[in-house]
């Protein structure tokens, strides 16, 4: 497993409007799972960045009363602010502005062109601006409305290049069949009963109606539609056709894990034409396109953009702080269902969980430490008490159910693990009596109990820092561990701890006031 390649990206979001909850959802569950391979031995590249071209980035930059080059740089600063307050481990963080990625889409386009899965055709159909989405007169409707987002299309008509769908279908559906795994929770057949079973069309890959956008060299009033340029981006920013590709070789090669996360919204593009663009370039294709729900309110409204009912991430990083946050979107939102981001949930998760079986647990078991042993972790040689050879198992249990979560993607119930181990920590200080233990003068059976506590600490605060990317490690340091019985490798390692001091450090999660956070929660998301 040591040094295996693990290739994972988020999808490119659109530069069109500041970051919010939703865009903070997805990226972080890439992070938890880029960190955890890590925590695991692998060599992970992490890429997410912004979508920077279309006609809707132009208006809006015209709008905004700014060049559409000026508009996106603000916004892309906007999403650099997110990803550093949220402590996003990205290793890259690609443009579709930047030159890298305009020499492949250009050398991209060539390629297909001269092989002749492009040709120059004329386009008449159904555009939704907001979606930069091209539809059927079927699609649409007798209200032609974006069958996407329910907002008004409009007709148009102009000569486009496009990419030969049609001739990849067959392959694509055998690729399908063999390979049932690359898009798990049965969304494959969506893609297949909605739209390549009534019949898919080419696509539609340059407009002429805007110049937002990387022209063609062989014919520069066409700008390459922003589908097929951002799909190139999770090869553009490996360095696919430049002088230096050495991280494609590595990263795009068959011997690396390549798993790529997208919303339901991008589900088609994903699933159909971005495997058929590697099929006509003669790549490979991903591992597995993870397809995430949606963030709903409690009245199972989406959070979005263009409702403005999604509100930024950052004002909640203030206010509870980082880990709390990024806890409540691993533990509370399961990958590939829709989720619900509601204010009751989001205090009673964090009090229950993060206050109660996390934070309650450390206090507790530091204090007792300090209050017998002086501060220091006592020794102890083999387990004497059979709730605590019981309690052993659960923790090997735990670890294993936990990594078998966490490597199916099952972010949610690896969190869950992590949280049910530490808490039955707590059970274990209520059936040990430690304080009676003293009382009685059974000193093995305290010792015992003590080392079990910090031990289960241990273990569970390693777990769960994917994460907790900042208060597991300030818990590791509170046991006063050296390095490296604080790395996943040593999780196993039960016998280490004896003589370590400990030390009490701040709260590490203040419960939350029910009213007043559900009425603060109620009126950021409501947009008052």
């Amino acid at each position: 497993m040591a040094n295996k390649c693990f290739y994972i990206t988020t999808p490119i979001y659109y530069a069109s409007a500041n970051l919010h909850i939703g865009h903070a959802y997805c990226t972080v569950m890439t992070d938890i799972i880029a960190r955890y391979k890590r925590e695991r031995g692998y060599d992970v590249w992490f890429l997410t960045g912004a979508d920077e071209h279309g006609e809707k980035i132009a208006r809006n930059a015209e709008k905004a009363g700014m060049q559409p080059q000026e508009f996106v740089d603000k916004i892309a600063a906007n999403f650099h602010e997110n990803w550093s307050r949220l402590k996003i481990s990205n290793n890259d963080f690609i443009r579709t502005t930047d030159q890298r990625h305009v020499e492949t889409v250009q050398k991209a386009f060539t390629m297909l062109l001269e092989k002749g899965d492009i040709y120059l055709g004329k386009y008449k159909g159904w555009y939704c601006t907001p979606c930069e989405s091209f539809w059927t007169e079927m699609q649409v409707g007798e209200d032609h409305v974006c069958p996407d987002c329910g907002r008004p299309v409009h007709e148009e008509s102009e000569d486009a290049y496009f990419l030969n769908v049609k001739k990849y279908i067959p392959q694509l559906l055998k690729f399908y069949e063999e390979h049932p795994e690359f898009v798990p929770g049965g969304k494959l057949n969506e893609m297949i009963n909605t739209f390549i079973k009534p019949g898919l069309d080419d696509l539609c890959i340059t407009r002429t109606s805007f110049t937002w956008g990387i022209p063609v060299r062989e014919n520069p009033k066409h700008v390459v539609y922003v589908w097929i340029d951002a799909l190139l981006n999770y090869v553009s920013a490996l360095g696919y056709l430049s002088d230096d590709d050495s991280k494609f070789k590595k990263y795009w090669s068959e011997g690396t894990e390549i798993v790529q996360f997208a919303g339901r919204e991008i589900n088609r593009f994903h699933t159909i034409y971005w495997p058929i663009l590697l099929f006509a370039l003669g790549l490979r294709t991903p591992d597995v396109v993870y397809i995430h729900g949606l963030l709903l309110t409690r009245s199972g409204v989406k959070l979005s953009k263009s409702l403005g009912n999604a509100p930024s991430p950052l004002p909640l990083i203030d206010r509870y702080g980082l880990d709390t946050l990024r806890f409540y979107m691993a533990r509370e939102v399961k990958l590939g269902d829709d989720g619900t981001f509601t204010p009751n949930q989001f205090v009673e998760r964090t009090n229950m969980d993060l206050v109660n079986n996390y934070g309650n647990l450390i206090n507790r078991t530091v204090s007792m430490i300090a209050k017998y042993y002086g501060g220091k972790i006592p020794s102890y040689a083999e387990p004497i008490m059979d709730t605590t050879k019981e309690l052993y198992a659960d923790i090997e249990k735990g670890i294993a159910d936990y990594e078998k979560a966490f490597d199916s993607y099952e972010v949610t119930n690896a969190a869950r693990i992590a949280i049910e181990m530490l808490d039955k920590g707590n059970k274990y200080i209520e059936v040990q009596a430690p304080w009676a233990l003293s009382k009685g003068g059974e000193t093995e059976k305290l010792a015992e109990t003590m080392y079990v506590l910090a031990e289960i600490i241990r273990v569970g605060s390693i777990m769960l820092r994917p994460i907790l990317v900042e208060k597991a490690d300030v818990t590791l340091g509170m046991l006063g561990l050296p390095e490296e019985l604080t790395k996943y490798d040593s999780i196993h390692n039960h016998t280490s701890l004896g003589g370590l001091e400990t030390k009490k450090g701040e709260l590490l999660f203040p419960r939350l006031d029910k009213e007043a956070e559900v009425d603060y929660l109620s009126k950021l998301i409501d947009g008052e």
